[in-house]
């Protein structure tokens, strides 16, 4: 069975045929899907899709992309938001410094805010963090999560780091990039830390693996992903297939 930890089938790429694709995850060993919210909409559509369909639940938060735009009042609608039972993170939230959408300062007060909100309903975080390597980890060390932790997603820093991250209980979030020409620092990450800290995932609809780069992405290239670890972890397919599964449900479900 397939953990699927991180996508955002409320993308407009999908409302064509969502209901088609869904229908063909039973046949590729899909059994859980987290869908994340980036903003106040795509939090409440996340939650809809966990409604609507049993085997998604839904992440709720603000992107650092969207973060210029947030008002307190926000935060009083996430805590609204977490009451729904199948929600089951805050994400994704962070810092990305290689796009200018949003002030720094004004990214750091946000993931200051929403790092609080997970701490105080005990749920765990899903991180985005892009060329802000150190600015993350420095405030998520200091929001002293605890045994709540996360995931780093699409994580993109130095090995040493994740083994830090790692020691503070947080999964690093691996998806299609480490199938790529160019993943020397992830394959050197997925080398250096423990399987039982890997969640599997893809961004979907973004950055889709070898060999379906540049189409849009889905859940079903996940094997892509898995096959890729098991030759750099050296153990099988099925194995990182357990292992990321359990290790989803752990976090998420806290099972």
């Amino acid at each position: 069975m397939i953990f699927e930890s991180h996508a955002h089938y409320d993308n407009e790429q999908f409302h064509k045929d969502r209901e088609a694709l869904f229908k063909e995850f039973p046949d590729h060993d899909i059994q859980y899907v987290i869908n994340i919210g980036s903003d106040m909409r795509s939090s409440r559509l996340s939650i809809e899709l966990a409604k609507r369909y049993p085997f998604i639940y839904a992440a709720i938060g603000v992107h650092p992309h969207d973060v210029s735009d947030m008002k307190e009042e926000d935060l009083e609608h996430l805590l609204l938001f977490s009451a729904y039972e199948k929600v089951v993170a805050i994400g994704e939230i962070g810092l990305d410094y290689y796009y200018d959408n949003s002030p720094k300062s004004v990214q750091k007060l946000w993931f200051r805010e929403q790092l609080k909100l997970a701490k105080e309903l005990d749920l765990p975080v899903i991180i985005h963090s892009r060329e802000a390597s150190k600015d993350t980890f420095d405030i998520i060390m200091e929001a002293e999560l605890g045994e709540t932790a996360g995931v780093i997603h699409c994580y993109s820093g130095s090995p040493e780091m994740a083994l830090e991250y790692v020691k503070k209980g947080f999964y690093i979030g691996v998806g299609g990039v480490v199938t790529f020409k160019n993943a020397k620092k992830l394959i050197e990450t997925v080398e250096a830390i423990p399987l039982d800290k890997i969640l599997i995932e893809t961004d979907a609809p973004y950055l889709a693996p070898v060999p379906h780069r540049g189409k849009r992405n889905d859940s079903r290239f996940l094997p892509e992903i898995i096959k890729t670890i098991a030759q750099i972890k050296g153990v099988t397919p099925e194995e990182v297939e357990e292992v990321t599964y359990n290790n989803g449900k752990k976090l998420f479900f806290k099972q």
